[in-house]
């Protein structure tokens, strides 16, 4: 219990002016518990922070919220969205109760909607954000609802749970979960929406947050049926051609022109190619607007710049319903997404990352695409993947063998070296897949790696098509003798597989040092993927320890269209950031060893490299891996 003293304060003063308990009436102001005293003549406050409580003082000051706490079974309120154009109307709201800690510390409101045409749509995505008001004051946001529902029951975020997102602190998502770049699902990285509520065995009962509808525009079908089981683990609904797409006027709309219960489209990639997710604005204070009533993506601290939508139709689902909307114009960033709200601010424009994909055929070009889309650590990388393959699969086919041969350079802020993209990769029944998630591995495996001054500047990629499939298969190695002196050359010859069986050799040479040691030496002839893994196993289990490393070794990473030759010996090895320290001393292995695991970077290998050698094959991509030894003797 606070003492008198402390209701002198400025900040409690501020909160007394909030009269809606009774005398000796405990209730939450949603920064902590209030306990209003007469003689005090306001709330004093109890368990509070101090950031969180001066937000919630100066707009519930500012705002006339309806509080939580007098919610009860039976009032009776209205609703405003949008169901046609712009022109926001009103629906009613019956309560039906209160759901208390259904999260950590929030809870929602259960209520019955109806008016307009909801009685025959149900609770529809695009809904989420609809400001539900009790006797003129905010109640909260149209959230969550039951999916198959006959009636349009909705759950309702407290408005006091959405505010408190803008002051929400930057999450250390990076440190938290990052690609490596043998990642093959780049969704992993998200943060999952929360189980159902109301969840029962049987699987019905279930209330979950309205689906995000995700409108994309100019995409392939198939790069929806492709990413579609990702995006709704996400909580996302992806929707073909139901946006205008295209693009939007660069110019910023009139702030006049949104209020609560306006369409909003946070546009994620907008040009030739678009992705936007529709909600409804909340709130708005001064410059600030609250949205949706849940996460979006839950990515925490962002720039995501959002637009003002019109709805073109409504479509009744027997699942959920949907609003058809088109993005008209420019007004403003999300800078926050949480679990309870989307945050944004009017008038403040968003950086955006200018992509372009051109596509060729037997290197004449046939056609090119120019988008911008949003700079962040997590949706960058997923929504280049989606780009490229729907450059691919609108362009070539998908049944039949094809090779597709990357390149490109993809520049960020404060590093005057790209990451480079050369690799070609071939399949039986199309290769967009691999290309798509060779392109956006190496951006992701930047961005997430913990250095901030590393943001995205531009990507230029160029694609070429060949309608065979282009890869080799390491077929055999044989050597020229199976002894060897010091001194001595040794032939290596290596036979290749191609298509239908037909077989290529190369030949490399190696010289046996001088002073060679006698014993086994050994010849392993492989892929990229096993020489990266070989040469840059410490990357796996340790971070580089700048922006410059990181960026090299990405681009030090072994090409695909080239077959590489390991000799090594099976003597205890170490690699220190990628240099290699073979067959060390007795004396040194010893320091090595007890410095594994103080010393970053530092790995033992199983053998010692003792040199390595190349193998161009052209435009072919290799695959496989053998291993032969040949004896060594003084």
């Amino acid at each position: 219990m606070t003492s008198k003293d402390d209701a002198t304060n400025p900040l409690f003063l501020e909160v007394s002016n909030l009269k809606w308990g009774g005398a000796g009436r405990e209730t939450s102001s949603g920064c902590g518990v209030a306990v209003y005293m007469p003689g005090y003549n306001g709330y004093v406050l109890r368990f509070a922070t101090l950031a969180s409580c001066a937000l919630t003082a100066h707009l519930w000051a500012q705002t006339s919220f309806f509080p939580l706490q007098e919610v009860k079974p039976g009032m009776r309120g209205t609703g405003k969205t949008v169901f046609s154009g712009n022109q926001v109307e009103e629906f009613q709201v019956e309560v039906l109760g209160v759901l208390n800690n259904v999260g950590p510390k929030e809870s929602l409101v259960l209520a019955r909607l109806s008016g307009g045409p909801l009685a025959h749509t149900g609770v529809m995505q695009g809904m989420s954000g609809s400001p539900v008001y009790i006797g003129g004051k905010l109640l909260g946001a149209v959230a969550m609802a039951f999916p198959f529902a006959k009636d349009p029951i909705a759950g309702i975020r407290p408005i006091e749970e959405m505010v408190t997102v803008s002051t929400a602190p930057r999450p250390a998502l990076v440190q938290r979960a990052s690609v490596s770049l043998g990642d093959r699902d780049l969704t992993r990285v998200f943060p999952k929406p929360s189980p159902a509520l109301l969840d029962r065995a049987d699987g019905e009962m279930r209330m979950v947050d309205i689906a995000t509808p995700v409108s994309f525009g100019g995409f392939s079908r198939g790069t929806l049926e492709m990413f579609a089981p990702q995006l709704r683990a996400l909580g996302l609904e992806p929707r073909q051609g139901i946006s205008g797409g295209g693009q939007i006027a660069p110019r910023m709309g009139n702030p006049a022109d949104l209020k609560p219960g306006s369409m909003i489209s946070v546009q994620l990639m907008s040009g030739d190619l678009s992705v936007g997710a529709d909600g409804t604005v909340t709130h708005i204070d001064a410059n600030r607007v609250y949205a949706f009533g849940h996460r979006f993506l839950a990515v925490g601290s962002t720039a995501l710049p959002f637009a003002r939508s019109e709805v073109i139709t409504l479509l009744p689902n027997l699942n959920t319903s949907f609003k058809l909307s088109n993005a008209k114009e420019w007004m403003g960033t999300i800078y926050q997404d949480r679990d309870t709200a989307v945050a944004g601010e009017l008038g403040r424009r968003a950086p955006v990352v200018p992509v372009s994909i051109g596509i060729a055929r037997g290197a004449k070009p046939i056609d090119s695409y120019r988008m911008q889309m949003v700079n962040d650590p997590l949706l960058s990388p997923l929504l280049l993947q989606m780009a490229v393959y729907s450059a691919i699969d609108a362009t070539e086919r998908t049944v039949g063998a094809s090779s597709i041969h990357i390149s490109g350079e993809i520049h960020f802020q404060n590093s005057q070296t790209p990451v480079r993209l050369n690799n070609i990769y071939a399949a039986d029944n199309g290769s967009a897949a691999q290309v798509s998630l060779s392109a956006a591995v190496p951006v992701a495996f930047v961005l997430q790696s913990g250095f901030d001054a590393l943001q995205l500047r531009s990507v230029a990629l160029r694609l070429e098509a060949f309608d065979d499939k282009r890869q080799f298969t390491i077929e055999s190695v044989a050597a020229s003798r199976g002894e060897v002196h010091p001194g001595d050359r040794l032939q290596l010859r290596v036979v290749l597989m191609g298509p239908n069986g037909a077989e290529t050799a190369r030949q490399v040479e190696y010289q046996v040092p001088i002073g060679a040691p006698p014993g086994p030496l050994y010849f392993t002839v492989a892929d990229a993927n096993v020489a990266n893994i070989t040469d840059y196993r410490q990357i796996l289990t340790s971070s580089p320890h700048s922006a410059g490393q990181l960026i090299g070794l990405v681009n030090n990473l072994h090409p695909n269209n080239k077959a590489y030759v390991r000799v090594w010996r099976a003597n205890p090895a170490y690699q220190l950031e990628g240099a290699e320290l073979p067959d060390p001393p007795a004396s040194v292995a010893l320091i090595l060893g007890a410095s594994q695991s103080s010393l970053a970077g530092l790995t033992q290998t199983r053998n010692a490299k003792v040199a390595d050698m190349e193998i161009d094959t052209g435009d072919m991509s290799v695959s496989g891996m053998k291993t032969i030894q040949v004896e060594v003797k003084e």
